[in-house]
């Protein structure tokens, strides 16, 4: 069942992004990770620190555990996460552009470029992407 999960929220992601919607769209957040792993464990305090201004993209778990698929949001879009994250949980990428697609966004806390993003309902699929800083937003 979560396998067949993780497909259909893939799938999801790759539409939107061959479409282009998810540029356009409120909140978003892609991100990569500062290493080769998809899941760098971080202090809760790192979302909070002005260095963290600079980071692109934190995902805290902070509700049920859910499944969720961070890509590359370019026409590779390699895949840098793609799994059930359990509460507390925190990833961090220090890439961008990058896209997040979780089946439950309201179980996330997501913060981009230090800036906390609105809370998404509890239960249903969110989709954040985090543009990259070059283009002076």
């Amino acid at each position: 069942m979560a396998a067949l999960a993780l497909l259909v929220v893939g799938g999801m992601a790759l539409v939107n992004a061959i479409s282009g919607e998810p540029e356009n769209s409120g909140p978003s957040t892609a991100a990569s990770p500062s290493d080769s792993g998809a899941r760098t464990p971080a202090s809760s305090n790192d979302a909070s620190t002005s260095p963290a201004a600079t980071v692109p993209l934190v995902i805290r778990v902070t509700g049920q555990p859910t499944n969720v698929v961070v890509r590359v949001a370019d026409t590779g879009g390699k895949v840098l996460t793609n799994g059930t994250l359990n509460t507390g949980d925190t990833l961090k990428y220090d890439e961008a552009p990058l896209q997040v697609v979780a089946i439950n966004g309201g179980s996330l806390h997501v913060v981009i470029y230090g800036k906390v993003q609105p809370r998404q309902p509890n239960g249903k699929r969110a989709v954040w992407l985090v543009k990259a800083r070059n283009s002076g937003s």
